[in-house]
């Protein structure tokens, strides 16, 4: 078995082609977005695969990554607002309907929950799927996360926009899907450097607490950017904490 695979599908749910990477043979499945402008492989690019490649040879981890459309699109402000709207609803939907069965399948068919993590962009990916199908993920690892996508939006949004954003949804989320989430666990770091907004982080894990969900928030001290130099150092340090030295998968 190759230890990087690649593959290329359309999907309806965001009218494009979507690529997906896996890194390692076995291991807890973890599902690596990237940054909002970042494809499949900018993780590797960015030496985050190598900052955690000791837990993929280990076989205690195998990564995914997906290409950031619905993050392109908001990032380069894309068409109108409902269509980048329309995306985030429907990136997600395809990560759920889509992209979780293509990693149940790599795994041999079975239904692994699913770690997920991301930086910036990918960290609001990363925690908005575990907290909206937490049927499917057991943790979520956010680092300097960008929850707050009404400033990037420049409105309030729409019904998509609700579905899609846990700062949204949250509040009004009730009974089972509730309940799942509460046993999952939601985890946020993010330093004290350049180009960081600590209130995202805190406004998220407030929001989060109030409806009872288990979640953390670390903080890095002022050294610590939002920058892939700080991200190299968290994501291994925090899977170290999350996945168990002899993973069960």
């Amino acid at each position: 078995m190759e230890i990087k695979t690649s593959s290329r599908w359309y999907s309806d749910r965001v009218g494009q082609d979507i690529s997906l990477v896996r890194w390692g043979h076995f291991g807890q499945p973890v599902l690596l977005f990237p940054t909002a402008g970042g494809d499949a492989e900018e993780v590797e690019r960015m030496g985050v695969i190598g900052a955690v490649w000791s837990l993929i040879e280990a076989g205690r981890i195998k990564v995914y990554s997906c290409d950031s459309v619905a993050g392109r699109a908001l990032a380069n402000k894309e068409g109108s607002t409902e269509h980048r709207c329309w995306l985030l609803n429907g990136f997600e939907v395809y990560v759920a309907e889509e992209l979780v069965p293509a990693i149940h399948a790599d795994c041999g068919g079975k239904a692994h929950e699913i770690i997920t993590a991301g930086a910036s962009i990918g960290a609001f990916n990363a925690v908005a799927v575990a907290c909206r199908f937490p049927h499917l993920f057991k943790a979520a690892l956010g680092m300097s996360g960008t929850y707050d996508l009404e400033r990037l939006l420049g409105f309030e949004g729409n019904m998509d926009f609700y579905l899609s954003s846990p700062l949204r949804f949250l509040p009004d989320l009730e009974a089972p899907q509730l309940d799942l989430l509460r046993a999952r666990f939601i985890l946020m770091a993010y330093g004290e450097g350049r180009w960081e907004n600590p209130d995202e982080a805190w406004r998220m894990a407030n929001v989060l607490g109030a409806k009872g969900v288990r979640n953390r928030v670390d903080v890095w001290g002022q050294e610590w950017d939002h920058d892939w130099t700080t991200w190299r150092e968290m994501l291994p340090k925090y899977l170290n904490e999350l996945v168990p030295e002899v993973a069960d998968v």
